[in-house]
């Protein structure tokens, strides 16, 4: 079955544009357009579709204020959502992942990360463009007071790995080639890692790593690690 799309843009030739590319793509479906964020929560609320791609500023309810309706914390069956910006620094970006989105893309991303971001988002995993991931967490990721606490289960050796891995941005099969383990097992560390740091998804992560050595240095409290050395997986 095709991943079934909704696209809110307040610029209607910015959502023609999407919808042509994304219509072509083999297994996504344009299902629905918005031009605010009101009609897009409306409409994503009605018809349900896999995956919303929203603008992050629009008219009225902007796409910060859109996620966190459809995807935040507090949903109780939360709609994933990919947020798009013109801008690769946006203030409401960070503000939008941490409001459940579960993807950051440039305008000019292209066909093929669109559709990564889109098939990403609608497998529970996630997706930034890759030419801004560092750039983008390491800006924002020090806006929190403090460093986030240390899990109350010290990351393995190989959860470290994987967590810096998923920090730079990398995919499941690019972090599984660079450490030279299955896809599986890359897999399997992740949702470990999401368990133990209390996160939703792969955004979440990386966030939470980047405010972590931004707070207490590579090292983590104890010299060994994330939140102290335990065995390597």
């Amino acid at each position: 079955m095709s991943v079934r799309v909704l696209i809110a843009d307040d610029q209607h030739l910015v959502r023609t544009g999407l919808r042509m590319i994304l219509d072509a793509q083999p297994g996504i479906e344009v299902v629905a357009e918005a031009a605010d964020g009101d009609e897009a929560v409306r409409l994503a609320r009605s018809i349900r579709p896999d995956v919303c791609l929203l603008d992050i500023r629009m008219p009225g309810t902007d796409g910060l204020e859109a996620t966190r309706l459809l995807a935040g914390p507090d949903v109780a069956d939360p709609i994933p959502v990919v947020v798009i910006t013109t801008f690769d620094l946006d203030e409401y970006v960070y503000g939008a992942l941490r409001a459940g989105a579960r993807g950051f893309l440039l305008k000019n991303a292209g066909a093929v990360l669109l559709a990564e971001a889109v098939h990403a988002a609608a497998r529970g995993d996630a997706l930034i463009d890759p030419n801004v991931t560092v750039r983008l967490i390491t800006a924002f990721a020090g806006e929190a007071a403090d460093p986030p606490a240390a899990p109350a289960v010290p990351l393995t050796d190989r959860e470290t790995e994987v967590l810096d891995a998923v920090a730079r941005g990398l995919g499941n099969a690019e972090i599984g080639q660079e450490l030279h383990i299955s896809l599986s097992t890359v897999k399997t560390h992740v949702e470990s890692l999401m368990t133990k740091l209390g996160v939703r998804n792969r955004v979440e992560l990386a966030i939470w790593r980047h405010e972590q050595l931004r707070g207490r240095g590579p090292a983590g409290p104890t010299g060994g690690g994330v939140g102290g050395t335990a065995h390597g997986a």
